[in-house]
């Protein structure tokens, strides 16, 4: 069950928006074998003063499109199956909305299982 959280500057279209959750749950169901309809996607937009991201590190350089995307996910994927997640963004939301690879930040946080509920006060997956 990853949760999803995608943070950009204010000003994107409803459609740009739609891009983005759309190309991220993509690749998750390509990659990370998520389940059709586990689908939880938060986005938030924030003012210039409010998005403080350096523009060069690493030496990759980010334009003020930048996006970051932050999912929180069950441990126990492989590297490789972190890689294809992190390339499959990157490719989808260059193809919609057509952000630059360099534009695409990602931070993947792994939980234990029993770290969730869905509802009803109730740990579904411990």
């Amino acid at each position: 069950m990853p949760l999803v959280r995608i943070a950009l500057r204010r000003g994107k279209s409803p459609a740009h928006l739609a891009a983005l959750r759309n190309g991220v749950y993509q690749a998750m169901r390509e990659t990370f074998n998520v389940p059709e309809n586990d689908r939880f996607i938060l986005v938030s937009q924030h003012d210039a003063d409010e998005f403080d991201c350096d523009p060069n590190y690493l030496g990759i350089a980010r334009s003020d499109d930048l996006v970051i995307v932050q999912i929180t996910c069950n441990s126990g994927r492989t590297v490789e199956q972190k890689r294809a997640l992190y390339r499959g963004i990157a490719e989808n939301l260059s193809a919609d909305p057509g952000l630059r690879a360099e534009d695409v930040f990602i931070n993947l946080v792994e939980v234990s299982k029993e770290n969730w509920s869905f509802g009803n006060g109730i740990a579904q997956y411990a």
